[in-house]
């Protein structure tokens, strides 16, 4: 082999390491070039989610610039919630309590778990604010970070950093139930 050879194909994996292609969500490929929505629609994890995003009428938001930060629980964790909490959250009548939740899951910016950790101050915690105007805190025990609302319910993100064009998907096991 040459030594062109070698340094050709060496640049390939060092490029190749460098940017990494984000998650499989759902089953479905995470295109970094699509937006939060074109992306989720995708995942088989997040049709309880979308379904949510669409009766709140969320979708143009959630497809335009950003940048957002979208912790996305996935369907367990809407199955998880008290019986008949979905159903009704779906109903018309409740759409602004419904985009209270979806928007309690939202921060403006693109937070990488990286940006993240460097957000935490000396309580431990890296604290946010919500497009719903409630806070969220993020606290991580060695690579493993938690989400807590202001209701003290807790989400772990179990997929972190999926890239899109307009912000940055954490996958969460939990719904966030703002105050």
């Amino acid at each position: 082999m040459s030594a062109k050879f070698i340094t050709a194909a060496a640049l390939i994996c060092v490029s190749q390491a460098a940017f990494a292609a984000n998650p499989n969500v759902g089953g479905a490929p995470m295109y970094e070039e699509k937006n939060i929505v074109e992306n989720a629609v995708n995942s088989a994890d997040h049709t309880t989610l979308i379904a949510a995003v669409k009766a709140a009428g969320l979708v143009d938001a959630l497809m335009g610039p950003g940048p957002f930060t979208v912790f996305a629980p996935v369907n367990d964790a809407f199955a998880a919630l008290p019986a008949g909490t979905v159903d009704t959250l779906l109903k018309p009548e409740n759409k602004a309590m419904l985009t209270k939740v979806l928007t309690a899951h939202v921060v403006a910016g693109d937070l990488k778990l990286a940006d993240l950790r460097a957000k935490v101050g000396a309580d431990g915690y890296a604290n946010l604010q919500t497009l719903s105007g409630d806070a969220l805190s993020v606290k991580f025990r060695g690579n493993k970070a938690m989400v807590y609302s202001e209701s003290r319910n807790i989400g772990v993100i179990t997929i972190a950093d999926v890239d899109q064009s307009n912000g940055v998907i954490h996958v969460i096991d939990t719904v966030l139930v703002p105050k």
